[in-house]
């Protein structure tokens, strides 16, 4: 998120369940002249049909499409197909892009993707996660979110979540999906898609560009507010299902600064002990007086990253948590490893045995 990230394309995940409406979105969304320039990448046995839009081929495996994006599939690994389209585009051999959109199949988990995109030392430097987008049909999504724990991981991974087919659903079904699906992920923008129509600057823009992110733009990615609000209301609401009893969501504030020494043993131990059980983190920490934030989804830590200043005069550190199969009571003993001091385990100094029997102490409250 430093200057030089900020002008890597950025990528949004379009995700959704099993005729959740990708097709019509994509295609509604390449004839938008604000979306030219843009890479779409597809899996070869997706659902998506473009063949309309075709006009050129300029590469094997690619195709120009009448609105001036490019498309190609994914016939081996995804690390390949975006090197392989950035590096063709470097080259002259495919149109230049300054976006890139991935969809995926209707039963794919987003993790690997959001892996790939923020961890991998050959894709990591040319991109830059933007937003998970998943689709939920408004006829048949309660049902799928009941029947299929994937359905619910794509929403709770989501930074916007556009809820398909309204027109032809009933309005207390559309209500009563909305109110499942904003307890599922208070953090997401919830949106409503009719036949596709969705205008570009809605969807996509949902990542800090930055490290000089205003306090807008902050606020709208770490979206706590909500996340405060769900937590408070959530003793009124009944789950709708199974699969859905499994996520929480909560919002912790710490009004003392934490380490910066604290802040990595925390995050480290988290992802590596509980991580399967961590869906998606956000967090604006207070590290010795300075304005931190980061990101993690599962076991993958994405930062963190310094900003230039703070957005507002609020200097709590806030964290969001949207988990599987863990309670907030599992993770607020964690938290006192954010106030580690890392004086006695630097290999430069001598050894302190007190200093290591505290570090084990809280290692023991991430089992």
């Amino acid at each position: 998120m430093t200057a030089a990230a900020a002008e890597r394309p950025p990528v949004s995940i379009i995700t959704g369940f099993l005729g959740s409406g990708k097709t019509t979105l994509l295609n509604r969304l390449l004839q938008d002249p604000a979306l030219a320039n843009t890479a779409v990448i597809i899996n070869e046995f997706g659902e998506i049909a473009l063949d309309h839009l075709l006009v050129a081929t300029p590469a094997e495996n690619m195709v120009m499409l009448s609105s001036g994006c490019i498309c190609c599939t994914v016939r081996g690994d995804l690390v390949d197909t975006l090197r392989d389209l950035a590096r063709k585009r470097d080259r002259g051999e495919a149109p230049p892009f300054d976006r890139a959109l991935i969809e995926t199949t209707g039963l794919a988990d987003p993790v690997p993707i959001l892996q790939t995109l923020i961890t991998d030392a050959a894709v990591a430097p040319l991109y830059r996660l933007d937003c998970v987008a998943t689709l939920v049909d408004g006829v048949h999504g309660a049902a799928q979110l009941d029947a299929h724990a994937e359905a619910v991981k794509q929403v709770a991974l989501a930074d916007r979540v556009l809820l398909t087919k309204c027109d032809v659903a009933s309005a207390p079904t559309v209500a009563a999906l909305e109110r499942r699906l904003a307890r599922l992920n208070p953090g997401a923008r919830l949106l409503r898609a009719t036949r596709g129509e969705m205008a570009p600057q809605e969807l996509f823009g949902a990542a800090l560009a930055n490290a000089g992110a205003g306090g807008t733009a902050l606020a709208r990615w770490l979206n706590d507010d909500a996340f405060a609000a769900a937590e408070a209301h959530s003793g009124h609401h009944g789950h709708g299902a199974s699969h859905d009893e499994r996520i929480r969501s909560f919002c912790v504030y710490r009004d003392q600064p934490v380490t910066a020494a604290g802040l990595m043993t925390w995050l480290n131990m988290l992802a590596a002990l509980r991580g399967a059980n961590l869906l998606r983190v956000k967090g604006l920490l207070n590290v010795e007086g300075k304005p931190v934030v980061v990101h993690a989804v599962q076991t993958l830590i994405d930062g963190p990253v310094s900003l230039k200043r703070w957005p507002d005069a609020d200097r709590r550190s806030r964290l969001v948590f949207i988990t599987r199969d863990m309670e907030r009571a599992e993770i607020e003993p964690t938290l006192a490893a954010l106030e580690f001091d890392a004086g006695g385990l630097s290999p430069q100094g001598a050894f302190d045995p007190q200093a290591y029997a505290r570090f084990v102490a809280l290692a023991q409250n991430f089992r």
